[in-house]
């Protein structure tokens, strides 16, 4: 057995803050929206891309990403994350044009493709000794990814009010810095081991699930119906199949298909997909409406959803936990999801000429206690019956699941308010109808993940808490 690291507490920092960084790397921006379209040329609609292209690269290299991982060492791997993280932050920032941004925040997406499960690989090496101490660990992990998500939304509002946006992008190069100072004297060394890189599948699912947003965008413009549409579609499903083919056929692929044989593996994922596909669309219009609509700045818009991050980190910390403990995964994810979906209910319910306090907040809160008590659940529930040696894999599957859901999500929703005047800057009542829409598409989405939920995932006994472990015990 490896001895115990005694820095596995102070590495967990730093494992814990690169997940909060990479995630937050998907909200951070969300404040920043306006200026960038003001100064980057970008329209409406395209707007979303500034999004999706990070978490395109990011959902469709983790599984890649773990892969590498495996076969060349997780220092190392997530080393060369944070460089490649740091230079994609620094073309980011220099973006005099629409294009030049997409292509910084795809490159951004890659290096959080590394970070992600090369972290989950060093948090298991350092605290796989113990299962009550594994547990603690990945409650603390587990948290700061939803917290980083929604603490980048205020961080975001503070550095574009006071700095400008460009500086979204910039205040990674220093984190970046002193996390690859850290890596050497906190966390150990990994050895690889020989294998081979699918890289044909990871071209295949990469490509399949971009064509597929893709053409999901442009659907409202083109036509749900027309050739253009129906073929970029096609393209997208043909390619998606491959990518299981090719898992099939390969000697070693990143997704051996029998992980799926997984009790409960399939069904939580199905949870974190429409989560994400929830969540992110609701945060991304909220950002709009209060800037857009209004009229709030940068700082404000991004202080008005301060809120929703304490309720989450309060939530996720210090109730989500417990109730695993006592309930199980699975009603706490049913509960969540409707919880979110009454919330974005009411956020559909915003008017051109509305007040924060009354007609954002309340439904604010109720939303983020509804991703407080799913997301842990639904995430714990992927990894708790694989086995130990398959838990990198898992995890990269439902990290994957849940960024392929938000950009399926956001796109979905962005056609459906574009249908709707969304586009119409300056027009009030047309924009917030368009926004309006977005809301009620994302709280049917979180309705729909509850009911399906409630159907297909097996019960479950309470997570074991006496020993401190974030396991399930026996299907019931």
């Amino acid at each position: 057995m490896n001895a115990v690291n005694p820095r596995r507490w102070q590495a967990l920092i730093v494992l814990a803050a690169a997940q909060f960084m990479v995630i937050m790397d998907t909200s951070i921006i969300g404040v920043a929206l306006p200026d960038m379209q003001r100064d980057l040329g970008f329209s409406q609609g395209s707007l979303q891309w500034v999004f999706n292209a990070y978490v395109i690269a990011f959902g469709g290299l983790l599984l890649l990403g773990g892969r590498l991982s495996d076969l060349f060492g997780a220092r190392k791997i997530f080393t060369t994350g944070w460089i490649i993280l740091i230079a994609g932050s620094v073309v980011a920032a220099a973006a005099g044009n629409a294009w030049v941004e997409i292509l910084g925040r795809g490159v951004q997406g890659v290096g959080g493709a590394l970070i992600a499960p090369a972290s989950m690989t060093l948090l298991m090496m350092l605290f796989g000794h113990d299962p009550r101490e594994l547990g603690k660990a990945m409650a603390l992990y587990g948290a700061a990814a939803p917290a980083g998500g929604t603490a980048g939304v205020f961080l975001g509002g503070v550095i574009t009010q006071y700095l400008s946006w460009p500086w979204v992008f910039i205040v990674y190069v220093p984190i970046g810095l002193a996390t690859l100072a850290a890596v050497p004297a906190l966390l150990p060394a990994v050895q690889g081991k020989r294998g081979s890189v699918d890289v044909l599948g990871a071209i295949a699912v990469t490509t399949g699930i971009a064509l597929a947003v893709y053409a999901i965008v442009r659907a409202p413009e083109q036509g749900w119906s027309s050739p253009a549409t129906l073929l970029e579609l096609a393209g997208a499903l043909a390619l998606l199949a491959l990518f299981l083919v090719v898992q099939r056929t390969v000697r070693e692929p990143l997704m051996p298909l029998g992980v799926w044989r997984t009790p409960g593996l399939a069904t939580a994922n199905l949870a974190m997909a429409l989560l994400g596909a929830a969540w992110i669309p609701m945060w991304y219009f909220l950002n709009l409406y209060l800037q857009q609509v209004l009229g709030y700045g940068a700082f404000a818009g991004g202080a008005a959803l301060l809120p929703m991050t304490v309720a989450i980190m309060i939530f996720m910390i210090g109730i989500t936990a417990r109730l695993l403990g006592r309930f199980g995964a699975k009603p706490l994810i049913v509960i969540g999801l409707l919880v979110l979906a009454a919330g974005v209910a009411g956020l559909s319910l915003v008017r051109p000429d509305g007040v924060f306090v009354s007609d954002v907040l309340p439904a604010s809160l109720i939303a983020a206690v509804g991703m407080s008590l799913a997301y842990i659940p639904a995430m714990m529930s992927a990894m708790s019956g694989v086995r130990p040696e398959e838990s990198g894999l898992a995890s990269g599957i439902v990290n994957t699941t849940y960024q392929v859901g938000s950009a399926l999500g956001l796109a979905v929703m962005t056609a459906i308010a574009t249908s709707r005047g969304a586009t119409e800057l300056g027009n009030l009542p047309r924009l917030t109808d368009g926004f309006q829409g977005a809301f009620v598409g994302a709280g049917v989405v979180a309705a729909a993940g509850a009911v399906l939920t409630l159907l297909l995932m097996r019960k479950t006994r309470p997570m074991v808490t006496d020993t401190g472990t974030q396991r399930e015990a026996a299907r019931a």
